[in-house]
C-alpha cells in the first residue's frame, strides 16, 4: 500500500525559540509533505526552523510574517510541491491568521492554515464569520482547513466548562456545510486535549482539521501526537504546548 499524503498543523509556541531542533527533527520524523505551523515568526528561531524545512524537502514555502513586527504570531505553510497563494474577498479579516494555498501535489488540493483569535481580543466572532462565508461559497475543489482555532464543542472538547454557544454553533455550521471535523469523522466522542492550561492544567481539544466533501473520501487517519524529547523527559509541553495535528490522505 503507497504512504499517504501526510499533513501537519502544529502551533510551535512563540516562534520555536531554543526548541526549533526538536521542532524540525520532529517534523521530519513525522515525514510530513505539508507542514502548517502557527505562531512562527519573523525572528532568528522562525528563519532557522524554516531554513531546516526546506532542507528536509519543504521547499515550497508561504508565510504571513510581517517584518516590521517580528515577534508577532503568523504562520508558515511549506511542502514538498509547489503552492500558489489563494487570495478571496471572504477571507478573514486578519490577513496574519490565515494563509490559503493551492498544493500543487500529484492529486491536488487547497489547505487553509489558521490561526482563531481567542475571545479575549473581541475578533474571533468576525473571524468565524469569514470562514463560514468562505466555506458556503467555496468553488476551488478538494480542500481541507486546519490550525489552532481556539475553540471547540461544548461538553466534548473540554475537561471544565469553556467553549460556549458561539464556538459550538461554528462547529456545527462547517458540519451542515459538508466541511467535516476529520478528528470527530473518525473517532467519534473519543476524548484527546490538544492544549493544556498552565494553572488549572485542564485540557482542552484547540487544533482541528475541517475536510470538504471532494476530499472526505480520501481521509485515512487523523490523529494528534505531542512532541517528546528523545532524553526522556516526559512532560508534553517540552517542545510546545500544543499537540500537532497529523492528516493523512491517500496520495
Amino acid at each position: 500500500m503507497p504512504e499517504p499524503l501526510r499533513i501537519v498543523s502544529w502551533n510551535i509556541r512563540a516562534g520555536g525559540g531554543r526548541r526549533v531542533d526538536l521542532i524540525a527533527a520532529h517534523i521530519q520524523g513525522w515525514r510530513a509533505d505539508v507542514v502548517a505551523l502557527s505562531e512562527f515568526r519573523a525572528t532568528p528561531p522562525s528563519r532557522a526552523l524554516r531554513d531546516r524545512l526546506e532542507r528536509q524537502g519543504l521547499g515550497f514555502q508561504l508565510s504571513t510574517v510581517d517584518e516590521t513586527f517580528p515577534a508577532s504570531n503568523r504562520l508558515l505553510l511549506a511542502s514538498r510541491w509547489p503552492l500558489r497563494a489563494i487570495r478571496l474577498r471572504a477571507a478573514p479579516p486578519e490577513p496574519g491568521r490565515w494563509c490559503l494555498a493551492q498544493v500543487g501535489a500529484p492529486r491536488p488540493f487547497a489547505v487553509g492554515a489558521m490561526h482563531v483569535p481567542n475571545r479575549v481580543s473581541g475578533q474571533k466572532d468576525g473571524f468565524h464569520a469569514a470562514v463560514l462565508n468562505l466555506t458556503r461559497s467555496w468553488r476551488r475543489g478538494p480542500a481541507l482547513l486546519v490550525g489552532d482555532t481556539n475553540s471547540g464543542r461544548i461538553g466534548l472538547d473540554e475537561e471544565v466548562p469553556c467553549f460556549g454557544k458561539r464556538e459550538d454553533g461554528w462547529f456545527v455550521a462547517l458540519e451542515d456545510r459538508c466541511w467535516r471535523d476529520g478528528f470527530r469523522h473518525l473517532h467519534g466522542d473519543r476524548r484527546e486535549y490538544t492544549w493544556y492550561s498552565p494553572n488549572g492544567r485542564n485540557g482542552f481539544r484547540l487544533d482541528q482539521a475541517f475536510i470538504n466533501r471532494l476530499l472526505l473520501p480520501r481521509l485515512v487517519d487523523t490523529r494528534y501526537e505531542w512532541a517528546l524529547c528523545a532524553d526522556g523527559r516526559d512532560r508534553r509541553d517540552t517542545v510546545s504546548d500544543h499537540a500537532a495535528l497529523i492528516v493523512d490522505l491517500e496520495a
